[in-house]
């Protein structure tokens, strides 16, 4: 865990990189998370971050990123309430702010599993450094699961790993059910692995498996985007690029900037090839998601697309162009 104290705790962006982001979460008590949101929310307004907070009773979750100086005099800020403490962080860097606002959102969870008996601090599966993750995955005996959505799968994953299908985190357990337990029974490994983004959602499924019964159950401590930091692309067993909940769309090794686009009316990842298709229209459709637009909905995109396009031209930033996700 770390501390954030004293700026010198925040990296140093690179030259050509200088916005800073940050990923966080942690699952603590928070039984007054309600009260939290009016500071935060002026604290970050005054510090000068932008991104999402999520707030919930389980802890909090959020994707940031500003200044070197403004990540640090905020992170100190949310370190200073006796109920957060030291957090769990990731950073990467930015050639331009990826967000274009600031909000602090109170909700049920912070990651939506749905299923309420599940408490990741009480249990969890397992923790696997980035240096021991190789050995483990190539391990025969090892089953690989990657718990990410199929649109983040699409993109990049460890070769071999199992991908449950799932458009939401919320379909994870329905996974386990129909998909995972069939599979132990044929199959009977010696050892479970997962891996997700960032962490967070393995804090959830492994603690998920261990209160369903499942043993050995193992998860990439810090996510993907930690391995991508801290292997070296020669050592590497990631496969493509590993999307990401921001303006970014996607990163590789190094976390440098990955090579996808998104479409801005179905959220999708989309790949240079894609956004050659006829149906590729930036803000408006892609081939993703073309026939599942009605008249109004394309006709919604397209003024928004002109507004975009004119504020652009005034040098100013349009909301719509672009709003910030939450791993779910």
């Amino acid at each position: 865990m770390s501390t954030f104290s004293e700026i010198d705790k925040v990296p140093q962006p690179p030259a050509d990189r200088p916005v800073v982001i940050v990923a966080l979460y942690k699952f603590t008590s928070l039984p007054q998370f309600e009260e939290l949101r009016p500071p935060l929310q002026t604290a970050a307004r005054k510090a000068g971050v932008r991104g999402t907070l999520l707030l919930a009773h389980e802890g909090i979750n959020g994707t940031l990123a500003g200044s070197r100086e403004a990540i640090g005099s905020f992170l100190e800020r949310l370190e200073r309430v006796s109920a957060i403490g030291a957090l769990e962080v990731k950073f990467s860097f930015a050639e331009e702010q990826p967000f274009y606002r600031m909000k602090v959102r109170l909700k049920k969870e912070i990651v939506t599993l749905g299923q309420p008996a599940v408490d990741p601090t009480n249990t969890v599966g397992t923790y696997v450094d980035p240096a021991d993750w190789n050995r483990l995955i190539d391990d025969p005996d090892t089953l690989v699961i990657d718990i990410r959505n199929d649109y983040e799968v699409s993109i990049g994953t460890f070769e071999n790993a199992v991908n449950p299908e799932t458009s939401s985190f919320r379909d994870f357990a329905d996974f386990v059910e129909d998909k995972l337990k069939p599979l132990i029974k044929d199959k009977k490994p010696k050892n479970i692995a997962m891996f997700c983004t960032g962490g967070i959602r393995c804090e959830k499924s492994t603690s998920y498996l261990l209160q369903e019964g499942f043993e050995n159950v193992f998860h990439l401590k810090g996510g993907i985007l930690k391995y991508l930091e801290t292997i070296p692309q020669d050592n590497s067993k990631w496969q493509g690029e590993c999307f990401v909940f921001d303006g970014r769309v996607s990163v590789g090794h190094d976390l440098q900037p990955g090579s996808y686009d998104m479409c801005h009316a179905c959220r999708m990842p989309l790949s240079s090839e894609e956004k050659q298709h006829p149906a590729y229209r930036p803000g408006i459709s892609c081939p993703k998601c073309i026939d599942n637009l009605s008249e109004a909905q394309i006709k919604r995109f397209s003024d928004r697309q002109k507004q975009v396009k004119l504020a652009k031209q005034r040098g100013e930033a349009h909301i719509g162009s672009f709003q910030d996700m939450n791993e779910s």
